[in-house]
């Protein structure tokens, strides 16, 4: 990671404004930045012993309540399992999450489609690398429509 990009420095913004604006609009429920699992941090304040949402890169775009229903009250992290180089790094920067952070809970959000699962698989070894042991959830989102096919725990 670059300390020369700003896009990769380390934003919490969870004490920002929540709900609705003054317009009745809804506001966004992203509380850091960076989210895209090659740049964050597992050190980072925002993941400390917080439920973590693990999602595929497609999965905000299919779905039209994603931060009401999925992304509110937990830190984010993306990942492309087709697209993405390095995913040796994901393994053991989740196996962190899990020990170093403590995290929570892991819920993995991955789309239907067969590539996809290899989001699920690098979450689940991440976590049987960990000592710690946390409940990972995989959902699955459809393609076309955005529904929820299954849940399921690890």
């Amino acid at each position: 990671m670059s300390d020369c990009c700003p896009g990769s420095k380390t934003m919490d913004f969870s004490d920002s404004a929540q709900g609705e604006d003054e317009t009745g609009a809804r506001q966004s429920q992203l509380k850091q930045w960076p989210i895209q699992l090659h740049l964050v941090s597992p050190q980072a304040p925002y993941f400390q012993e917080r439920d973590i949402l693990l999602a595929a890169d497609c999965v905000p775009f299919t779905l039209a309540d994603f931060h009401k229903d999925h992304l509110k009250g937990k830190s984010l992290a993306i990942a492309c399992p087709k697209l993405d180089s390095d995913q040796e790094i994901y393994v053991d920067k989740i196996a962190s999450l899990i020990d170093d952070s403590k995290i929570n809970t892991l819920t993995v959000m991955i789309m239907q489609v067969p590539c996809c699962g290899g989001l699920s698989q690098i979450a689940k070894s991440g976590a049987e690398k960990a000592t710690r042991k946390i409940p990972v959830k995989q959902v699955v989102v459809s393609v076309e429509g955005g529904q929820i096919l299954s849940e399921e725990w690890l």
